[in-house]
């Protein structure tokens, strides 16, 4: 069953009081009241906080409209939640929206682009893995089942080509296993830093496995989503700067959203990115990961159409 997004918010009421401009007014204007529900990852992932922040400031600024987090396995999760009605609005990595075909699905567009992911491939300090290759015949987690970990980890496995014990767990059950040696490694395709291997390195020495040739054969392979990365050396406690691969993450809207909602929810998102990577008050986690949102940035979101409310936005930023 689609859920109803019908009610229209109205573009000049939504900026106005997005900028500040009807505080002050004996009576505002009244407006249609839109409940939305943004997917958005499993427990200790960055989408689950950069989506709760989301969330909130959509909720405190764009007038009548309501979002609620939808927690889920992530991205390709998150797609299928989208195409059944099952949410609006969702958080997903640009590898696993992409079709074979070089196209997004049908009824969905981009907002706009966020951040990017980087592909981690974690063990404990004292780990036999040294590299790659090393995975073979290892037990490792591919993180959550239709999650973007899981998409892009099984096209790394597949370029390698490596053969592993897998599992499928959630970035903190990921954790926890490596942590107690249930698993040998895990994959994680999260921003940097994320909660969960935070967490782990805060207690524990790890390491991360080099992923500089994994990056090229992707790179080459599929064209368009990958490029090189490094994760820094102030990512992790004790962890070095390490060689990876980096995917663009885009906020996805379903087709049938007004264009003045979207409008309004694409302008809340670029004039208030510094709250929202600072901390929302329902989480008092900051989400640093929302330093990288820009306007210059925002609109790259490849071979996916941008929401013709996002379109409108970005135009009049222009002028």
């Amino acid at each position: 069953m689609v859920l109803n997004a019908e009610p229209r918010i109205s573009r000049r009421v939504a900026l106005l009081a997005a900028g500040g401009l009807l505080v002050g007014c004996s009576q505002q204007p009244e407006v249609d009241k839109v409940h939305l529900r943004l997917a958005t990852g499993p427990a200790g992932a960055v989408y689950r906080r950069i989506g709760g922040a989301l969330a909130e400031h959509i909720s405190e600024q764009v007038p009548g409209a309501t979002v609620t987090t939808v927690p889920s396995g992530a991205s390709t999760d998150n797609i299928r939640m989208l195409r059944a009605g099952e949410a609006h609005l969702g958080l997903t990595s640009l590898d696993a929206l992409i079709t074979t075909d070089g196209s997004a699905p049908e009824g969905l567009s981009a907002v706009c682009r966020l951040y990017d992911s980087h592909l981690h491939l974690v063990v404990m300090a004292g780990s036999a893995i040294q590299e790659f290759r090393n995975l073979e015949g290892k037990r490792l987690s591919l993180g959550a089942r239709d999650s973007g970990t899981e998409f892009t980890s099984l096209r790394v496995l597949g370029l390698g080509p490596v053969n592993a014990a897998i599992r499928y767990l959630s970035q903190a059950e990921s954790a926890a296993a490596l942590r107690d040696g249930r698993i040998d490694a895990m994959f994680s395709l999260t921003g940097v830093p994320t909660p969960a291997i935070t967490e782990l390195a805060q207690r524990h020495p790890i390491r991360l496995i080099p992923l500089d040739a994994q990056a090229d054969a992707l790179f080459t392979a599929y064209p368009g989503p990958y490029a090189p990365a490094t994760i820094h050396a102030t990512a992790y406690a004790g962890v070095p700067a390490t060689r990876t691969v980096a995917v663009p993450n885009v906020l996805l809207a379903r087709n049938d959203l007004p264009d003045d909602l979207v409008y309004a929810i694409t302008d809340t998102i670029f004039t208030h990115t510094g709250t929202i990577a600072s901390a929302s008050r329902g989480d008092a986690a900051a989400v640093p990961e929302a330093w990288q949102i820009n306007v210059r940035t925002g609109i790259s979101t490849a071979s996916v159409p941008l929401h013709p409310g996002a379109v409108a936005w970005f135009r009049d930023r222009k002028r």
